[in-house]
Protein backbone atom coordinates (compact mmCIF):
# COMPACT_ATOMS: atom_id res chain seq x y z
CA UNK A 1 0.00 0.00 0.00
CA UNK A 2 1.69 3.06 -1.31
CA UNK A 3 0.49 7.47 -1.48
CA UNK A 4 -0.18 7.71 -5.02
CA UNK A 5 1.18 10.91 -5.94
CA UNK A 6 1.73 14.27 -4.24
CA UNK A 7 4.37 15.14 -2.06
CA UNK A 8 4.55 11.82 -0.29
CA UNK A 9 4.25 9.97 -3.63
CA UNK A 10 5.42 6.10 -3.25
CA UNK A 11 5.88 6.50 -0.22
CA UNK A 12 5.15 2.80 1.63
CA UNK A 13 2.54 2.86 4.09
CA UNK A 14 2.18 0.35 7.30
CA UNK A 15 -1.26 -1.53 8.13
CA UNK A 16 -2.28 -3.31 10.94
CA UNK A 17 -1.76 -6.59 11.04
CA UNK A 18 -5.06 -9.07 10.89
CA UNK A 19 -8.56 -9.08 10.35
CA UNK A 20 -9.61 -6.54 11.89
CA UNK A 21 -9.14 -3.97 9.40
CA UNK A 22 -9.18 -3.86 5.80
CA UNK A 23 -7.53 -1.09 3.58
CA UNK A 24 -8.98 0.34 1.35
CA UNK A 25 -7.83 -1.59 -2.52
CA UNK A 26 -5.15 0.10 -4.41
CA UNK A 27 -7.58 0.29 -7.69
CA UNK A 28 -10.32 1.91 -5.71
CA UNK A 29 -8.51 4.65 -3.99
CA UNK A 30 -7.29 5.02 -7.34
CA UNK A 31 -10.29 5.11 -8.79
CA UNK A 32 -12.03 7.71 -5.72
CA UNK A 33 -8.72 10.14 -6.05
CA UNK A 34 -9.03 10.49 -9.72
CA UNK A 35 -12.46 11.31 -9.34
CA UNK A 36 -12.03 14.04 -6.98
CA UNK A 37 -8.49 14.97 -7.59
CA UNK A 38 -9.71 18.92 -8.58
CA UNK A 39 -11.40 19.74 -5.36
CA UNK A 40 -8.90 18.43 -2.27
CA UNK A 41 -7.02 21.58 -2.47
CA UNK A 42 -6.70 23.59 0.75
CA UNK A 43 -9.48 21.23 2.12
CA UNK A 44 -10.02 19.85 5.81
CA UNK A 45 -10.33 16.25 6.25
CA UNK A 46 -11.60 14.06 8.63
CA UNK A 47 -10.59 10.45 8.20
CA UNK A 48 -13.05 8.54 10.51
CA UNK A 49 -12.69 5.35 11.04
CA UNK A 50 -8.82 5.67 9.92
CA UNK A 51 -7.86 2.09 9.94
CA UNK A 52 -3.42 2.89 8.64
CA UNK A 53 -4.28 6.44 7.62
CA UNK A 54 -3.89 5.74 3.98
CA UNK A 55 -7.09 8.05 3.07
CA UNK A 56 -6.51 11.28 5.19
CA UNK A 57 -2.74 10.99 4.15
CA UNK A 58 -3.29 10.64 0.19
CA UNK A 59 -5.55 13.90 0.62
CA UNK A 60 -2.56 15.38 2.33
CA UNK A 61 -0.41 14.75 -0.26
CA UNK A 62 -2.66 15.82 -3.25
CA UNK A 63 -3.01 18.76 -1.35
CA UNK A 64 -5.45 19.32 1.68
CA UNK A 65 -4.87 21.86 4.15
CA UNK A 66 -5.12 19.36 7.10
CA UNK A 67 -6.80 16.10 8.38
CA UNK A 68 -8.25 14.51 11.50
CA UNK A 69 -7.66 11.36 11.68
CA UNK A 70 -9.85 9.28 14.20
CA UNK A 71 -10.11 5.44 15.06
CA UNK A 72 -11.13 3.57 18.37
CA UNK A 73 -7.82 0.96 18.75
CA UNK A 74 -4.78 1.86 19.75
CA UNK A 75 -2.85 -0.15 17.02
CA UNK A 76 -4.46 2.15 14.60
CA UNK A 77 -3.86 5.45 15.98
CA UNK A 78 -0.09 3.87 16.30
CA UNK A 79 -0.09 2.82 12.97
CA UNK A 80 -1.45 6.40 11.42
CA UNK A 81 1.16 8.31 13.53
CA UNK A 82 3.74 5.91 12.06
CA UNK A 83 2.66 6.35 8.56
CA UNK A 84 1.97 10.49 8.77
CA UNK A 85 6.14 10.56 10.03
CA UNK A 86 7.26 8.22 6.96
CA UNK A 87 5.30 10.32 4.43
CA UNK A 88 6.30 14.15 6.15
CA UNK A 89 2.85 15.10 6.47
CA UNK A 90 2.64 14.71 10.39
CA UNK A 91 2.74 18.31 10.78
CA UNK A 92 -0.89 18.84 9.02
CA UNK A 93 -2.35 15.95 11.10
CA UNK A 94 -4.32 15.36 14.17
CA UNK A 95 -4.79 11.87 15.36
CA UNK A 96 -7.50 11.08 18.13
CA UNK A 97 -8.46 8.09 19.75
CA UNK A 98 -11.86 8.05 20.21
CA UNK A 99 -15.01 6.60 19.67
CA UNK A 100 -16.73 8.02 16.56
CA UNK A 101 -19.43 8.71 18.21
CA UNK A 102 -17.54 10.74 21.01
CA UNK A 103 -15.32 12.78 18.04
CA UNK A 104 -18.45 14.46 16.16
CA UNK A 105 -19.90 15.42 19.38
CA UNK A 106 -16.51 16.71 20.46
CA UNK A 107 -16.23 18.13 16.90
CA UNK A 108 -19.61 19.55 16.86
CA UNK A 109 -18.56 22.37 20.27
CA UNK A 110 -15.60 23.38 18.60
CA UNK A 111 -17.52 24.00 15.82
CA UNK A 112 -14.85 22.19 12.99
CA UNK A 113 -15.89 22.14 9.58
CA UNK A 114 -14.55 19.49 6.99
CA UNK A 115 -14.59 19.68 2.97
CA UNK A 116 -13.80 15.71 2.67
CA UNK A 117 -14.78 12.89 4.70
CA UNK A 118 -13.81 9.42 4.52
CA UNK A 119 -15.84 6.98 6.16
CA UNK A 120 -14.86 2.77 6.02
CA UNK A 121 -16.56 1.39 9.17
CA UNK A 122 -16.34 -2.32 10.27
CA UNK A 123 -18.84 -3.72 7.51
CA UNK A 124 -20.50 -5.73 9.88
CA UNK A 125 -21.87 -3.09 11.96
CA UNK A 126 -24.50 0.42 11.77
CA UNK A 127 -22.09 2.19 12.24
CA UNK A 128 -22.05 4.25 8.57
CA UNK A 129 -25.79 5.14 8.88
CA UNK A 130 -25.06 6.27 11.91
CA UNK A 131 -22.06 8.61 11.69
CA UNK A 132 -23.43 10.18 8.62
CA UNK A 133 -26.76 11.31 10.81
CA UNK A 134 -24.25 12.24 13.64
CA UNK A 135 -22.11 14.36 11.00
CA UNK A 136 -24.78 16.15 9.68
CA UNK A 137 -26.74 17.10 12.62
CA UNK A 138 -23.51 18.21 14.21
CA UNK A 139 -22.90 20.26 11.27
CA UNK A 140 -19.54 19.18 10.56
CA UNK A 141 -19.78 19.79 6.82
CA UNK A 142 -19.06 22.86 4.36
CA UNK A 143 -21.75 23.29 1.79
CA UNK A 144 -20.01 21.64 -0.81
CA UNK A 145 -18.30 18.41 1.32
CA UNK A 146 -17.15 15.08 -0.01
CA UNK A 147 -18.53 12.25 1.88
CA UNK A 148 -16.97 9.28 0.56
CA UNK A 149 -18.08 6.25 2.15
CA UNK A 150 -16.95 2.28 1.84
CA UNK A 151 -19.07 -0.58 2.51
CA UNK A 152 -20.02 -3.97 1.10
CA UNK A 153 -23.64 -3.03 0.77
CA UNK A 154 -24.66 -2.14 -2.34
CA UNK A 155 -28.12 -1.65 -1.10
CA UNK A 156 -26.58 0.64 1.23
CA UNK A 157 -28.90 3.85 0.39
CA UNK A 158 -31.84 1.96 -0.57
CA UNK A 159 -31.99 0.31 3.13
CA UNK A 160 -31.66 3.73 4.64
CA UNK A 161 -33.77 6.17 4.21
CA UNK A 162 -32.86 8.62 7.45
CA UNK A 163 -29.37 8.99 5.38
CA UNK A 164 -30.77 9.45 1.86
CA UNK A 165 -33.50 11.99 3.45
CA UNK A 166 -29.87 14.06 4.78
CA UNK A 167 -27.53 13.27 1.59
CA UNK A 168 -27.77 13.13 -1.89
CA UNK A 169 -25.76 10.54 -3.90
CA UNK A 170 -23.40 11.74 -6.13
CA UNK A 171 -21.77 8.66 -7.48
CA UNK A 172 -21.17 5.27 -6.66
CA UNK A 173 -17.85 2.76 -7.31
CA UNK A 174 -17.76 -0.84 -7.42
CA UNK A 175 -14.38 -2.17 -6.97
CA UNK A 176 -15.02 -6.08 -6.50
CA UNK A 177 -17.27 -7.12 -4.29
CA UNK A 178 -16.98 -3.28 -2.27
CA UNK A 179 -19.25 -0.29 -3.11
CA UNK A 180 -18.33 3.38 -2.43
CA UNK A 181 -20.79 5.74 -2.29
CA UNK A 182 -20.05 9.50 -3.00
CA UNK A 183 -22.83 11.38 -1.33
CA UNK A 184 -23.03 15.88 -0.58
CA UNK A 185 -25.27 16.61 1.75
CA UNK A 186 -28.57 18.07 0.82
CA UNK A 187 -29.00 21.59 1.42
Amino acid sequence: MKIITGTARGCSLLTLEGEATRPTLQRAKETIFSAIQFEIEGRAVLDLFAGSGQMGLEALSRGAMSAVFCDFSDEAVEIVRQNAMKTKLYSKCKIMRLDYKEYIRAASNSKRKFGIVFLDPPYASDYLSDALVRIYKADLLEDEAIILCETENGNFLAENPDVTELYEEVKTYKCGRIYYFRLKKKQ
